[in-house]
């Protein structure tokens, strides 16, 4: 038992995340014992966070296609080659605890948000894209655009801290590149506006807001902590915290804080 303690106060300490996950599953298994299995075989059973969340998306995946074995050695693979995975899955964890009031344990998102989950798999797809793997990309996209509702392109570049609430229908273009600290709601699209090839995607700058339903449109850059209001279409360049709201949307006034991204304020108070 001493042995046991002292481990556990090593991982608390080079690890907090998922030493914070694995408590809050011990404690889910003695409050919801009919779950444990659940809490068992997606976190406790595992030694690391990379490979509990191998774990839970290649089943979350699995097709008659793919099997949940392959998918796994695949995502096992890939957060031994990349720690960065690892290291943006766990901002990633703390951005959707912090910022969504429905998630008051750490091991939500990895067990039942689906914005995170999505996010985590195109994590996936983008490291095989990255290797000329371009196929095997493309079928996790379609994957996770299956079971999910969320469409981003492996080519697309997404930062780390990244929250999706709801994430239903989120479409993320290939050339699209989303920057750190972002967070969107359900129906956002980062897209083109025809048929042009080459960069036709967003750019979005760090600390940004993006509202439900918004669409952003073409090559066009959002400033850093800039906020767009719900049910927008931006078709034009957002200058840095300012807040952006109509079709076509149009600059409505200051963003009202140092990074919207993280206040989650939606409200327009006197801009219009």
């Amino acid at each position: 038992m001493p042995e046991t303690r002292k481990a556990m106060r090593q991982l608390a300490e080079l690890d907090p995340v998922w030493s914070r996950i694995r408590q809050e599953a011990r404690d889910a298994v003695e409050q919801e014992p009919l779950m444990g299995g659940v809490f068992h075989s997606s976190i406790l059973h595992h030694d690391t966070l990379e490979h509990a969340l191998a774990f839970r998306l290649s089943q979350k995946l699995a097709s008659a296609e793919m099997s949940e074995q392959i998918l796994r050695e695949i995502m096992d693979t890939a957060h031994a080659d990349d720690p960065g995975l690892g290291e943006a899955a766990r901002a990633d964890i703390v951005a959707t605890y912090e910022r969504d009031p429905a998630c008051n344990r750490f091991m939500k998102p990895l067990l039942y948000f689906k914005g995170f989950q999505a996010v985590q798999a195109y994590r996936i797809a983008h490291w095989l894209c990255q290797r000329g793997r371009t196929d095997f990309a493309s079928l996790v996209q379609m994957r996770v655009s299956e079971v999910f509702g969320v469409d981003i392109h492996p080519g697309a570049r997404i930062g780390k801290g990244i929250m999706i609430d709801h994430a239903h229908s989120i479409v993320i273009g290939e050339t699209a590149v989303v920057g750190d600290n972002v967070s969107m709601l359900h129906s956002v699209t980062l897209g083109g506006t025809g048929k042009e090839d080459g960069d036709r995607h967003p750019k979005i700058g760090n600390g940004v807001l993006i509202g439900a339903g918004a669409k952003v449109l073409g090559n066009i850059h959002v400033g850093d902590c800039a906020r767009i209001a719900a049910g927008s279409v931006v078709l034009d360049d957002v200058p840095p915290r300012t807040t952006m709201a109509g079709v076509p949307a149009r600059v409505v006034g200051e963003a009202g804080c140092a990074q919207p991204s993280l206040t989650m304020d939606h409200l327009l108070r006197g801009e219009i």
